[in-house]
């Protein structure tokens, strides 16, 4: 059984940064590999960003590659999102999620354990 809880969302300029953390709870939470996704207002939920167990593997949707960075801090087990150069097609709510594979992925269906999500909105 794993907790996620998201932290760390706002209002930003576009040109902005903002950097999401997620603190995770449970029966060995740093043998999960972890992912951010996003819900842009009425749209579908997306992928934005993946990494595995150790951190060696990174994977990032093409509309944020330069742009944000995924790391975690398994002494801390939290995972962060760092987002800079914001627009305002990245508001959205991003949502931190779990799985017990060590494997990449990029569907919301491969992963077990979701946060509540935390609101992000860029301004122009």
């Amino acid at each position: 059984q794993v907790q996620l809880v998201e932290s760390g969302g706002g209002l930003v300029q576009a040109g902005g940064s903002l950097r999401l953390s997620c603190a995770a709870s449970g029966r060995a939470v740093n043998l999960y590999s972890r992912a951010w996704f996003r819900r842009p207002p009425g749209k579908e939920r997306e992928f934005v960003a993946y990494i595995s167990q150790s951190g060696a593997t990174t994977a990032y949707a093409d509309s944020v590659k330069g742009r944000f960075t995924i790391a975690r801090d398994n002494a801390a087990n939290t995972v962060s999102l760092q987002m800079n150069s914001l627009k305002p097609e990245d508001t959205a709510i991003y949502y931190c999620a779990a799985r017990g594979l060590d494997y990449y992925a990029s569907t919301s269906s491969a992963y077990d354990y979701w946060g509540q999500g935390t609101q992000v909105t860029v301004s122009s």
